[in-house]
């Protein structure tokens, strides 16, 4: 094997540094573009966005870009100029609820983009009170206790697919090692797992508006069941630390708290591990990983938010007033997001110049004030889930080429279709370890998730 993350060359179709672009001037009060945005979907930039990105840098540090349909952006590509805006909450704000009256309400890019009464899209007093929530709640989450509880959670879906010897490491393990332990995590008991893995499942892969719709409101009713439960009776859970915590949250606040941190733990949490996997995998530096190799895990996720980042553009914010920035003048309340990508991608991470690939700088946890509030439990999920898996199916193989890999289409995320492999058949009679000598009782505590303390308040 050789290592198959290499960029190609050629410019992308329609690519706007080649279409005569003109410089960029301050744009007049009417509409501004006067060149077409480059598209950052299709099946071609699904593929290859790096190829995109290097052409979109010939704009500078920020290029008009399409998220979909009619929609347009700017998107900063440059790695300063994403440090600047990320920690400059006084210029650019989160709050979306103006740029959505200029686009269409059904945009596919809505969910991702519309505003809430939650910590992603709040600016101020009323982001620190949200985030402060959430970080003295997954403080009290103890580290041994959560990675038992991924040792359960991968025990779980092993046993589904251990004595088959081939398995789809996206729809059967990746893509829901996430959704059991936020299930978990949030307090409700085992029996609600699938309940939520299929509310998620519809909403990402729904082949109709009406499929999404009753994802939808599945999800909505999953999580309405939830905050009932924990009304009835507390426990040493996140939903019932985000319903006691000093801070206060309404009802329609603690709902959107408890939507958001699942989201947006969810679909990045289970890109990171379905990209490591696939590095680990199809790369020969990775390949005796799995039987004691010199690189690990971590390492492979390191790489991936370095080059494959689960999240590939996000971070959207808006100007609250004309700004020149980075040499371009963007409209107050024009959408502009960072490309954590392109930015990762700006240097060259194997030189002395610029952060190393080491040194843990890379964007892919955004920066500033509206980083990331919880790194460090991702890293362990993720890191975990793969060392599990690798451990019990040590000779763990693709099934194709990795070549032959698709990549699922949206301007957001960097995610598989599909991880397809191989391995030697496990089952529960064979002699030795297996998944099935771990009953739940032995691998994790059955209640609490933390010992009870008083919310300590974040830094």
């Amino acid at each position: 094997m050789t290592s198959p993350h290499q960029p190609a060359g050629s410019p992308p179709p329609g690519c706007p540094a080649h279409a005569g672009a003109p410089p960029h001037t301050k744009p007049p009060a009417t509409e501004p573009d006067a060149y077409a945005p480059l598209k950052l979907y299709g099946p071609e930039y699904a593929a290859e966005p790096e190829r995109f990105f290097r052409h979109l840098r010939q704009f500078g540090a920020l290029a008009p870009v399409e998220i979909a349909p009619d929609v347009t952006a700017l998107l900063v590509t440059d790695y300063r100029a994403a440090l600047d805006l990320l920690h400059d909450d006084t210029t650019w704000s989160k709050d979306s609820r103006a740029w959505m009256e200029t686009v269409p309400a059904d945009s596919p890019v809505m969910p991702m983009l519309m505003w809430r009464p939650n910590v992603f899209y709040s600016d101020g007093p009323a982001h620190d009170r949200y985030r402060q929530v959430i970080t003295d709640s997954f403080r009290l989450v103890e580290p041994h206790e959560l990675r038992a509880r991924v040792h359960h959670a991968a025990d779980t879906l092993i046993q589904r697919f251990g004595a088959h010897g081939r398995v789809d490491l996206i729809a059967e393990y990746a893509r829901l090692i996430p959704l059991l332990m936020f299930n978990n995590l949030f307090g409700l008991p085992d029996s609600y797992s699938e309940q939520l893995i299929a509310a998620i499942a519809g909403m990402l892969d729904g082949n109709s508006p009406e499929e999404a719709a009753a994802a939808n409101a599945a999800y909505e009713s999953y999580i309405m069941e939830l905050v009932g439960a924990k009304k009835a009776q507390r426990g040493a859970d996140l939903t019932s630390w985000f319903m006691d915590h000093p801070n206060d949250l309404t009802d329609e606040e603690l709902i959107h708290q408890i939507i958001l941190t699942m989201g947006a733990g969810n679909e990045p949490l289970a890109n990171l591990i379905g990209n490591a996997l696939s590095r680990m995998l199809s790369d020969d530096r990775y390949y005796n990983t799995l039987s004691g190799g010199a690189l690990t895990a971590r390492d492979a996720i390191n790489e991936v938010l370095w080059n494959d980042p689960p999240l590939l553009n996000y971070s959207a914010h808006f100007p609250v007033r004309d700004v020149f920035f980075h040499g371009t003048w963007v409209r107050a309340g024009q959408l502009v997001m960072v490309s954590y990508a392109a930015a990762n991608s700006q240097f060259d991470t194997t030189s002395q110049q610029g952060p190393s690939s080491g040194s843990g700088s890379h964007l892919s946890w955004a920066a500033g004030p509206h980083a990331c509030p919880v790194q460090r439990h991702a890293l362990l999920i993720a890191t975990t889930a793969i060392e599990r898996l690798t451990a019990w199916l040590s000779d763990i193989e693709l099934a194709v080429e990795h070549g032959q890999l698709e990549w699922r289409n949206g301007a957001f995320h960097r995610a598989l279709v599909a991880l397809p492999a191989r391995f030697t058949p496990i089952t529960p009679d064979q002699a030795g370890a297996t998944p099935w000598d771990n009953s739940p009782s032995s691998s994790t505590p059955s209640e609490p998730i933390s010992t009870a303390r008083q919310h300590a308040s974040a830094p």
